[in-house]
């Protein structure tokens, strides 16, 4: 039996270790076993493994899939007439993308989930919001690209949403921004943006002569697009500061996620620049022989999550570097686990032991 809505009553940073082993324990054999009844690919997956779920004690012995299989595969739990949505990977690599099939309870569970931890620094409060993006024209409503996928559930902790892009030519609106900022830009405002259009726009490209107002009032939440930025060198530190600097910009939160486990994102902590862990997700780090690593070392990070429950992606391993750096000791204060980020493997794409 799951016990996920006493959990998302909870404050959504408030187990430490040995109360957050016991629910995930729970909670991931739970989702197992639900995968394993309802997903006939995952149930053959894990019988060509020779894993039996009777087995399992701990949460981190159950194989994860490499996330690369949802590209691969149409992995769902949940009938055809079940699906609400598609939510497909943006395919920077490849033009082979991953496919998360959502149905109405998962989508609702991934949008309660990311207002708690949005929230948590935000306030319950909708802000003025400046999205750096071109207002998204859905063609089909069922279907989205990641990116999307992120404006839309970002979207909701906003209010005024005003697009920064031109749709005919990604160029800066300086009349709309600078109307934004006239009647929003003495208060408490929102800006979310993808990293690499962040950088493009905000540090790159606008002229500071053509708008009215700075920025020292705004809360930039932004996420991905980091490939992008590692070919010119531009580090989370140097970002932060050419963004303070050109923008009175101060208040800026990186966020790390998939679209394989929407909604229970990763938030960086302001007071001691770390990702943490919240109450809905764990992280672990792999060696190239799939062996768990110590804190301090760097390795693929497999994310596990308690959402997912119309596909099983509740345990997967990515294509990125990272090192957890302690856990229930930050000086931050926040509870649970934290860490870096490092980047995407030099692999093209990396083939777990759950690869068939």
């Amino acid at each position: 039996m799951s016990n996920f809505n006493k959990i998302l009553s909870l404050h959504p940073y408030s187990l430490k270790k040995s109360e957050k082993k016991k629910i995930f324990n729970n909670e991931i054999i739970y989702l197992t076993k639900l995968h394993i009844k309802k997903c006939s690919l995952y149930l053959k997956i894990l019988k060509n493994l020779n894993f039996k779920i009777s087995f399992l004690k701990n949460y981190k012995d159950l194989p994860f899939l490499p996330v690369k299989i949802f590209k691969d595969f149409d992995l769902k739990s949940v009938s055809k007439n079940q699906i609400f949505k598609i939510l497909r990977s943006s395919g920077t690599t490849s033009n082979n993308t991953s496919k998360i099939f959502l149905d109405k309870f998962n989508a609702s569970n991934q949008s309660k989930v990311l207002a708690k931890i949005v929230s948590s620094v935000l306030g319950q409060k909708r802000l003025p919001m400046l999205i750096v993006d071109k207002n998204p024209v859905l063609e089909d409503r069922k279907m989205f690209n990641a990116s999307i996928a992120a404006i839309n559930g970002f979207s909701v902790f906003g209010k005024n949403h005003t697009f920064l892009l031109n749709n005919s030519n990604d160029e800066i609106n300086y009349s709309l921004l600078n109307n934004f900022l006239k009647n929003h830009g003495k208060e408490k405002f929102l800006i979310f943006g993808f990293t690499y259009k962040i950088f493009e726009n905000l540090i790159k490209k606008i002229n500071t002569k053509k708008i009215s107002s700075d920025f020292k009032n705004g809360v930039l939440l932004h996420g991905g697009g980091w490939k992008k930025l590692d070919k010119i060198r531009i580090d989370n530190k140097t970002f932060k500061q050419k963004l303070l600097k050109k923008l009175k910009l101060e208040n800026v939160y990186n966020y790390y996620g998939l679209v394989e486990q929407t909604g229970s994102i990763f938030l960086e902590s302001k007071k001691c620049g770390y990702f943490h862990t919240s109450n809905f997700s764990d992280l672990i780090i792999r060696d190239k022989n799939f062996n768990e690593l110590s804190n301090k070392e760097k390795g693929l990070i497999q994310l596990v999550s308690l959402l997912p429950t119309s596909y099983p992606g509740h345990n997967i391993l990515t294509e990125d570097v990272g090192e957890i750096i302690g856990e229930d000791d930050c000086k931050c204060g926040i509870p649970g686990k934290y860490f870096l980020v490092h980047g995407r493997t030099k692999q093209a794409e990396v083939r777990g032991c759950s690869d068939t």
